[in-house]
């Protein structure tokens, strides 16, 4: 009969290598730190190595799973859906409902130049204001040119309802030549009432435009002009255009234009070379 010998599990092992020696941990040694800090045995600062390369880190174990196309395309509808139903909430008509209620037809006998010069006039103290001008006849011609690095970022996403563009150059050569005030602008075309009460279409697309702008502030101040002078100016206000006085002159590349005027708000612009047409 073979006598059994019994083994104590939980007994320390009595080797008295340096390698098979029980690590005792708690709170003050957690594992990582010490179990990275003991192999780095031909590092002179392991301490260091854990706290710049190691801790607070996560390493991501298997690559997140990429969105199918089904996927973006699922979540693109939803994002429309969403923005749709928040549209009929405000009561707001899309592009599609304004155009068959026919909102932006003008009605008949309504195509004349003169009727929308107070909305040309309104344009130009908006841009006196966009652009900080100075008022008339008080700081030389020099001096008053504002630095054209500032206003090119406000003027691509100025409103240009009631400003004055003139078409200087296009593949379509019936268009060259035609000015009139902007009364409408989609994403690919302006709506101009010309000189000639005549309502025209003018795409953006292989059409450059020239865009006038004030070189002088349009609005009138009364602190510091006359009395007389103010009445002179609102009786006569709505007589002249931005080019029958000092202005600057824009070179408006249709191409790099086919946004709407909300959309180009809030779109940051870069600096790109212009190819011509």
């Amino acid at each position: 009969m073979s006598m059994l010998t019994q083994v104590d599990p939980y007994k320390p092992l009595a080797l008295g290598t340096s390698q098979n020696r029980r690590v005792k941990l708690n709170t003050d040694a957690p594992f990582t730190p010490t179990y990275i800090q003991a192999s780095l045995t031909q590092s002179g600062d392991p301490q260091g190595i854990y706290a710049t390369r190691v801790k607070n880190r996560h390493i991501v174990l298997e690559n997140p799973p990429r969105a199918s196309n089904a996927q973006k395309e699922h979540d693109a509808k939803k994002a429309r859906r969403e923005s749709e139903k928040k549209r009929r909430k405000t009561g707001a008509l899309g592009r599609r409902s304004t155009g068959a209620k026919g909102l932006w037809k003008l009605e008949n006998g309504s195509e004349k130049f003169d009727l929308f010069l107070p909305l040309h006039q309104l344009w130009m103290g908006y841009m006196s204001e966009l652009l900080g001008l100075w008022p008339p006849s008080s700081v030389p011609v020099a001096e008053a040119m504002p630095n054209a690095s500032s206003m090119h970022p406000k003027l691509v996403k100025a409103d240009f309802h009631g400003s004055l563009l003139t078409v200087r150059q296009s593949k379509n050569p019936c268009l060259v030549g035609l000015s009139g005030i902007v009364i409408h602008e989609t994403e690919n075309a302006f709506k101009l009432i010309t000189r000639k009460d005549q309502l025209k279409l003018i795409p953006k697309q292989n059409s450059i435009f020239t865009l006038a702008v004030p070189l002088y502030s349009t609005l009138l101040r009364a602190q510091f002009e006359p009395a007389e002078a103010v009445s002179s100016a609102l009786s006569g206000q709505h007589s002249g255009t931005v080019l029958d006085a000092p202005h600057i002159a824009f070179d408006l590349y249709g191409n790099q234009f086919c946004f709407r005027s909300a959309d180009r708000a809030g779109r940051k612009f870069k600096a790109k070379e212009t190819i011509e047409l």
